[in-house]
């Protein structure tokens, strides 16, 4: 990981995502840049700067937003951390993915908009789409105070499609916390296998990776996979859930669009997504 974007519009959350952004580039020694879009009344770079005076309001939160952004590199600086930042006047999550593929960013951190994480704060916002957009792995930062390094991450598949290459990026950042993987799948009501063939897969799965150590598996049989998440996680320590993406029809079969809402709104913990 040699690059870390975090989108932020300055809400607690965000500025959650970029500590967790800080830390996670101390932990790679990575360059971090932290983004801002900003909703201007005209197409303000196309403004001299006498015309910019016409908008008295729009100059101040430009000029918040810069200060903003400063602090943040602030805090990046002394963490001895190479940091830009940037600020761009159109609200467009598309702006956000075109800068990430610009400067080839390893990963993009960022908080959800909400307070409490309701399916019309996070979804159909710009979070959505750079979840189901991105090409690089994405964590989205809620409610809880998130303390780097991680110690627990639960990886959530059903083991049956190749997730190989995603695993990939948990393992890393996992090597670099020296965090226990917890490796989860869900038996619902659609899929009655018992325990032992439910850890059939994840078993097959593993065999992959034979330097992995630092691992546990565990099969739950809930109604839904949401469910099964919330349950074992009050029963087992966790400090980042990460899940697959596809990108262009969203989340895995396992993953249905109602399923991922739900993981991702009804957690205060971060979620990480990764597409394959």
């Amino acid at each position: 990981m040699r690059n870390i974007l975090v989108p932020t519009d300055f809400s607690e959350n965000c500025n959650k995502a970029a500590n967790v952004g800080i830390a996670m580039a101390k932990l790679f020694d990575a360059e971090i840049h932290f983004f801002h879009l900003i909703q201007t009344p005209v197409d303000w770079v196309k403004l001299d700067k006498q015309k910019e005076k016409r908008y008295p309001e729009t100059l101040k939160k430009i000029g918040s937003a810069k200060s903003a952004l400063r602090e943040l590199e602030r805090k990046a600086e002394k963490e001895h951390l190479k940091c830009q930042t940037f600020l761009q006047y159109q609200v467009d999550t598309r702006n956000i993915l075109k800068h990430s593929g610009h400067f080839h960013h390893d990963f993009i951190i960022t908080g959800s908009s909400g307070t409490k994480g309701t399916v019309r704060e996070l979804f159909g916002s710009n979070v959505e789409q750079i979840v189901r957009k991105s090409n690089v792995p994405v964590i989205v930062v809620k409610e809880d105070e998130v303390h780097l390094p991680f110690k627990n991450i639960v990886f959530v598949s059903d083991f049956e499609e190749d997730v190989s290459e995603a695993f990939k990026h948990v393992i890393s950042i996992a090597d670099k916390c020296n965090a226990h993987i917890r490796l989860l799948r869900v038996n619902t009501k659609t899929d009655t296998n018992s325990i032992e063939a439910g850890l059939n897969p994840i078993k097959t799965f593993v065999e992959k990776f034979p330097d992995l150590k630092n691992y546990s598996m565990f099969v739950n049989n809930e109604p839904s996979v949401e469910t099964g998440i919330n349950t074992f996680l009050n029963y087992e320590p966790a400090d980042l859930i990460a899940m697959c993406t596809h990108g262009s029809t969203g989340f895995l079969s396992l993953f249905s669009k109602s399923i991922a809402e739900g993981v991702a709104n009804h957690s205060t913990l971060p979620v990480m997504t990764i597409k394959i």
